[in-house]
């Protein structure tokens, strides 16, 4: 081969060797960089006496809306509000279902075609 310098034997070993201790080298320049930065950023854990079971804690539903399989329905309440929203080409109807035994805060958007599909008797 004319031009190309072919290393065989131990010359390649040791090359290779010495290229592995540089890549090993900076490998561990890395590692104790970003473990000093992660030392100095280190917080001690503190924890926050929070929630203790106490079986007197007890939510009550009603019996008899409680199925067999021990599924609840969800019934709604009220109407709070109602909005069209448009989607592209397509006006949906949505409205907002406050739902018993929650708060308003927890009321949630539906179209008003599921609640009609859902409850039939609600909406007129």
């Amino acid at each position: 081969m004319v031009g190309e310098l072919v290393i065989e034997g131990p010359e390649m070993i040791e090359v290779t060797n010495e290229k592995v201790d540089v890549a090993k080298e900076k490998l561990k320049e890395a590692r104790t960089r970003q473990k000093s930065y992660a030392d100095k950023h280190r917080r001690s854990l503190e924890f926050q006496p929070g929630y203790k079971y106490h079986p007197l804690h007890v939510i009550s539903y009603p019996l008899d809306q409680i199925r067999a399989d021990l599924s609840y329905v969800e019934e709604h309440e009220a109407i709070l509000d109602r909005q069209d929203r448009v989607m592209r080409k397509k006006t949906i109807p949505f409205v907002k279902i406050l739902w018993k035994n929650h708060p308003e805060r927890e009321a949630t958007w539906e179209t008003e075609e599921s609640i009609r599909t859902s409850y039939p008797h609600f909406l007129p």
